[in-house]
């Protein structure tokens, strides 16, 4: 088949759908506490990105699944898809019990030595070490997201992102202030609400394929405990995922303690940001994803000479949706972060760096959705390449502009840009001068 707007379309507006409303699930999170108090809005962010930091260890492994799923999609050879996701959800289990051992024993001297202040460092013990349970459902449904954009067929994405929503959202208020004769957890009720609301999403997941999904015909009956051969191979394109994913969230880790140490309100300020302009990026991750099923289903069908112009059609979509999307955010600045906080002097402080932060996406497009291409083609570790050397130069930056600059907020988030620039250069010229679509991207992935 050939993959029109209106097929990408398709594909891709699920995903966003569900990308979006687990956003909101953050932003109930920051809502919430951005009424208990600016110690438990700043402390959210740093441990909810050292979290997501961990957790992007499974999301990395499932993008590796995801392509060889796509892959064998696209061959039609169906059968081959059941055990890939059985080995996965094996794997990430047994990797999760020791990532949180390791946690519960070391977090608190981690945080300890990387927050300057003590009322921020407890506040993020409190809320991630009940949150480190929420791994073990996570994984999970990494890998059955995996299987359903691996396929091509991500509706279900949306019901169970609302689902998640709901459950999130009614225990936030229950458990964060006290309602329904529960005690006033604060930052520490968060965490847990966002645990449960995970298994939640998990079960229906597990329960949904097994009674709406053909699972005979994508080998789900044939389950295997262990499979060394065809862990390795979805290991030899995941692990460069897994690297890519981590040191992506852990240069955004960085960039939040170096403004930590400018201050409790900038760092406060930094997280409602980070909330905010994870919208409009939520609509560059769908089509990220979408580009990289899309490519390895192509190359599955033998049809590579259409992957470049399909790129450009999800391109093209990007910046039509998220244009929309920026401008309607531009012209309500001041009730937008209302959501997330209702201190005035934060929101006054955060207008100028607002709309910094909104000009970012336009420099994220090309360069994000070109890289789901090129792992797409299996060559992840080319793409894990082009974004490191991209995040060095984010690095360099932030330590610059942030640490020895001492700068404003506002400048401080123009720091995105330089990342954004180099990555787009770097995918654009890989692709047009690399001979990239040739036999080692499908043997990788025999």
């Amino acid at each position: 088949m050939t993959y029109s707007y209106r097929h990408i379309w398709l594909i891709s507006y699920p995903i966003l759908a569900g990308l979006l409303i687990q956003q909101l699930i953050g932003l109930t999170d920051t809502a919430f506490l951005g009424r208990v108090g600016e110690i438990e809005l700043g402390a959210s962010a740093i441990a909810g990105v050292f979290y997501i930091m961990i957790f992007m260890l499974g999301q990395g492994f499932s993008v590796g699944a995801q392509i060889i799923i796509a892959r064998r999609n696209g061959e039609q050879n169906y059968q081959r898809i059941g055990p890939i996701v059985y080995q996965g959800i094996a794997f990430l289990l047994l990797t999760t019990i020791v990532i949180a051992a390791l946690m519960f024993r070391f977090s608190p001297a981690v945080l300890s030595a990387i927050i300057s202040s003590p009322a921020v460092c407890q506040a993020a013990l409190d809320y991630l070490q009940p949150r480190i349970f929420g791994f073990f459902f996570a994984f999970v449904i990494v890998m059955f997201r995996a299987f359903y954009i691996g396929i091509t067929n991500t509706k279900i994405l949306t019901l169970n992102a609302l689902l998640m929503l709901f459950v999130n959202v009614g225990l936030d208020y229950i458990l964060i202030f006290g309602k329904l004769g529960f005690p006033a957890m604060g930052i520490r009720g968060a965490a847990v609400a966002s645990v449960i609301s995970e298994a939640v999403s998990a079960l229906f997941f597990i329960v949904y394929t097994f009674y709406k999904t053909d699972w005979k015909k994508y080998g789900f009956n044939l389950p295997e405990l262990w499979n060394t051969s065809l862990l390795q191979k979805i290991l030899n394109i995941s692990v460069w995922t897994m690297l890519q994913s981590v040191v992506s969230l852990g240069t955004w880790l960085m960039f939040m303690l170096a403004v930590e140490h400018l201050g409790e309100r900038e760092l406060a300020i930094s997280n409602v940001l980070r909330s905010i302009s994870s919208l409009p990026f939520m609509v560059v991750g769908a089509l990220y994803g979408s580009a990289n099923a899309v490519t390895s289903n192509l190359i599955g069908m033998e049809k590579n000479k259409e992957i470049k112009a399909t790129a450009r059609r999800i391109i093209v979509l990007g910046y039509a949706i998220g244009t929309a999307m920026e401008l309607l955010m531009a012209f309500f600045p001041i009730a937008i972060m209302r959501i997330y906080t209702n201190n005035q002097i934060l929101i006054d402080a955060a207008v100028p760096a607002y709309f910094v932060s909104l000009t970012t996406y336009f420099t994220l497009v090309p360069g994000f959705i070109l890289l789901g291409v090129v792992s797409g083609t299996g060559r992840t570790k080319e793409a894990m390449v082009m974004e490191l050397l991209a995040l060095a130069a984010y690095v360099i930056n932030v330590w610059y502009v942030v640490i020895y600059l001492r700068a404003d907020i506002a400048l401080c988030w123009t720091c995105e840009h330089s990342y954004n620039i180099l990555l787009t250069i770097f995918t654009y010229y890989y692709l047009r001068k690399r001979h990239w679509c040739g036999s080692p991207a499908q043997t990788s992935l025999s």
